[in-house]
């Protein structure tokens, strides 16, 4: 079996606070990255839209040379990460593996939560999918789950307005909304990879004593386990420590949103799925 980078995919530029998670917890392997931008935003889409999109990306991050990809955005791991496992891979691959970012945030609230009642703020789409209420129903039956749609909080990001002051009102309203819906809440999932970005105004604007959860670094730990604990999946990944930058935009409007997220200078390859 040929090795081959770990790919990790995202509707557009969140994913890419994943990857950088990903990348400064193990920085050996090669990563594939890519961004289905033109077809941004995927929250506001269809079940049955959102799998096609996604499978038509796993399957070319498979024909990459990818044997493991990580779908680094919550949409589709809500809506198409459970079709893929257990219809497209046994068709495709039964050795290849897909996983979300989900279930690796999902883990760590048992821990956390005192109250036993936890928030999620995240699109439109994860809060209808209910995916977060029932992954936590699952592991946790005594958490009670409240869910707040954050339609604006994206833009806000996309459009380099998270720490301007026309993201103030956006995010106290969403916030004041959800704790008002249940003021018991101790924690606080960001359900949503573009959310770090605006964490200086969500620190701003929650009150104190409640945890924030944000994904990157408990998706790149899980991954970690994940490779310690399947060392054939682990010996199926090169390592030269590159990242490879794809998307299905204009190469340099992703460079230079893509900068933001990474924390530095990016170089994309358009690509067509």
């Amino acid at each position: 079996m040929d090795k081959g980078p770990i790919g990790v995919f995202d509707s557009g530029y969140g994913g890419l606070t994943i990857l950088r998670e990903i990348c400064g917890l193990m920085p050996q392997y090669d990563y594939l990255y890519l961004g289905d931008n033109a077809r941004a935003p995927y929250g506001t889409r269809s079940f049955d839209v959102v799998y096609e999109f996604t499978s038509q990306a796993v399957r070319y991050l498979f024909g990459q040379g990818c044997h493991l990809v990580i779908l680094a955005c919550n949409t589709a791991s809500a809506k198409a990460l459970r079709t893929i496992q257990q219809k497209d891979l046994p068709r495709l691959d039964p050795h290849r593996r897909v996983l979300g970012v989900i279930r690796p945030t999902v883990e760590i609230v048992q821990s956390i939560s005192q109250t036993r009642h936890v928030g999620i703020m995240a699109t439109p789409g994860t809060i209808r999918s209910r995916t977060y209420e029932l992954e936590i129903a699952k592991l946790c039956p005594d958490i009670k789950v409240t869910g707040e749609a954050c339609p604006m909080w994206v833009p806000l990001v996309e459009n380099e307005e998270y720490d301007k002051p026309g993201a103030d009102y956006f995010v106290s309203q969403r916030i004041e909304s959800l704790l008002r819906r249940d003021p018991l809440i101790d924690s606080i999932i960001l359900g949503c990879t573009h959310y770090p970005l605006l964490m200086g105004k969500i620190r701003q604007y929650m009150p104190q004593g409640i945890h924030i959860i944000e994904q990157g670094g408990y998706v790149a730990q899980s991954l970690k386990d994940y490779l310690h604990r399947h060392s054939g999946m682990e010996q199926s990944i090169t390592r030269g420590g590159s990242v490879r930058f794809l998307t299905t935009e204009q190469a340099e409007t992703f460079q230079k949103k893509a900068t933001i997220f990474m924390g530095g200078p990016v170089e994309a390859e358009r690509v067509q799925l």
